[in-house]
């Protein structure tokens, strides 16, 4: 078991996010067994799952832009933004946490996404403003609070909002560790980018 100042962060293990769902991660579906196996052994004594949780109607979503469609780019508060497929559409199963996963050992499930104007790939800050500036979602606080000091995460996607959590962590103040093999892209396309923007912030890999 990890030292109780360790946290272990699980990025949107949604079905969405996996093989037949809106969004799907390149073999997403094979991280999870594993994920569970490693809450129930109860190596970490504090545990958050994040959980992307859209209105119909996000802004976000391709559907919302006409002539707009799926990974298509606009600019949205001042940044780029990709359109993508409805997905985690709150209240539809698709959008639940992955029932292969027993999510009891979690401390806090952390909904994200869920302002219709407002994308937010991190556990840590919306999709406003620069990086260091973006507004929080108060979980960088109740981390420090329950005196966590490392951050390790896994999920996905590992090019979206797995990256830009580990990203904000240590932006935040936290020592990160980016579980690779419990992560899963959009497109191992984006595997080289990845690694280089994980050490440019001095994020462990492995």
């Amino acid at each position: 078991m990890y030292g109780t100042d360790v946290a272990l962060l699980v990025i949107d293990l949604q079905p969405d996010f996996m093989p037949g769902g809106a969004l799907p991660c390149q073999h997403g579906d094979a991280i999870v067994p594993a994920i569970a196996a490693l809450l129930d052994a109860r190596h970490y004594a504090t545990v958050v799952a994040t959980q992307d949780w859209h209105p119909a109607d996000h802004a976000s979503f391709a559907s919302q832009h006409a002539g707009r469609k799926p990974f298509d780019s606009i600019e949205l508060h001042g940044q780029a933004q990709t359109l993508w497929p409805d997905h985690c559409v709150q209240g539809s199963a698709r959008a639940s946490l992955d029932a292969r996963v027993d999510w009891k050992h979690a401390d806090l499930i952390l909904r994200k996404g869920t302002q219709r104007d407002v994308d937010s790939y991190s556990a840590f800050r919306e999709n406003i403003g620069p990086q260091a500036t973006r507004a929080p979602t108060g979980l960088a606080g109740w981390l420090h609070e329950r005196g966590i000091r490392e951050v390790h995460v896994c999920g996905l996607a590992r090019d979206y909002c797995v990256l830009w959590s580990a990203q904000d962590a240590a932006i935040s103040g936290f020592a990160v560790r980016f579980l690779w093999d419990l992560t899963r892209p959009v497109s191992a396309d984006n595997d080289a980018v990845t690694r280089i923007a994980l050490g440019e912030c001095g994020i462990q890999i492995g």
